[in-house]
């Protein structure tokens, strides 16, 4: 019991840390996702286009970053309620290499396969 939980408090550490990166990297994507102004006489059309793809790329970035935040969130909620390291489909233990590579996983290998089939 106690091993596990060592294994508990490493991946909450992981978590933990995953999230401050997470937040941090928020006010770098804020100011590259403001509206582009579309002002031709101070730049122009390829530099408008290039501002607009660099925007959308940065609102993408956004998502997927509040995305990973969410999952952080439910990985060290359900550390809370003792059913971390379970595959919420079938109920196994995941693999602890798999936890270690992102620990936010809900899967087992076998019902990951399964969803992306």
């Amino acid at each position: 019991m106690i091993h596990q939980k060592k294994d508990l408090e490493f991946y909450r550490q992981q978590l933990i840390e995953l999230r401050r990166e997470l937040t941090a990297a928020d006010p770098i994507g804020l100011e590259a996702a403001q509206p582009v102004e579309l002002d031709q006489a101070r730049t122009g059309r390829l530099t408008r286009m290039d501002a607009l793809q660099a925007q959308a790329i940065s609102v993408a970035s956004k998502n997927r970053r509040q995305a990973k935040l969410r999952q952080v969130a439910a990985a060290l909620e359900r550390i809370e309620r003792g059913d971390y390291g379970r595959c919420i489909e079938c109920d196994t233990a995941i693999v602890p290499a798999r936890l270690e590579f992102d620990p936010t996983v809900v899967f087992c290998v076998a019902c990951a396969a399964q969803a992306e089939a």
